[in-house]
């Protein structure tokens, strides 16, 4: 085991159990993004519904305008939601080679901190530590993207060097 990994996690598990552990987690959070929203979509069609049977006039008119916006807006959710939920799958299925440079599904030791390219999750913690789920378009993923270890770079005015990449 590498000498800086063991420094942020403490613990004997190797970076591949971290990264598939920090999947699986966004995984699940994506899944149960994907129910909230089928969830929040299904209410808005009921509305619509009962607007339907109990309304009359202007007021019924923007009423049901309103309540197809939340039907569109959810439907948009759930699209991009879909994408992250088959981008995540597609970053499980591949495979634990060697990786010499920054891409999807890499996971990015800093000496700052632990980055993994894939979807905007947010912090994923594992122990006591944080691994920063982000999107490659995000403005530190694209910073991220085609670095390969030992590249610099600067994000909120920190400097971060590439230790790792898994």
């Amino acid at each position: 085991m590498n000498k800086t990994y063991s420094l942020f996690f403490g613990m004997t598990n190797n970076y591949f159990d971290i990264k598939g552990e920090v999947l699986d987690i966004a995984l699940k959070r994506t899944r149960e993004r994907i129910t909230m929203i089928e969830s929040a979509l299904e209410t808005a069609r009921d509305s619509s519904n009962d607007d339907t049977k109990s309304s009359a006039g202007d007021k019924y008119e923007t009423s049901r305008e309103m309540i197809q916006q939340d039907i569109n807006r959810y439907q948009k959710q759930l699209v991009e939601a879909n994408k992250d939920l088959q981008q995540l799958i597609s970053i499980e299925s591949l495979s634990n080679d060697v990786i010499d440079v920054v891409r999807l599904g890499t996971l990015v030791q800093t000496n700052v901190g632990l980055y993994l390219i894939a979807t905007s999750i947010g912090a994923v913690k594992i122990g006591t530590n944080n691994i920063f789920v982000i999107s490659p378009a995000s403005p530190i993923g694209q910073l991220l993207i085609g670095k390969k270890i030992g590249d610099s770079f600067v994000f909120n005015n920190v400097n971060q060097k590439v230790i790792a990449i898994y």
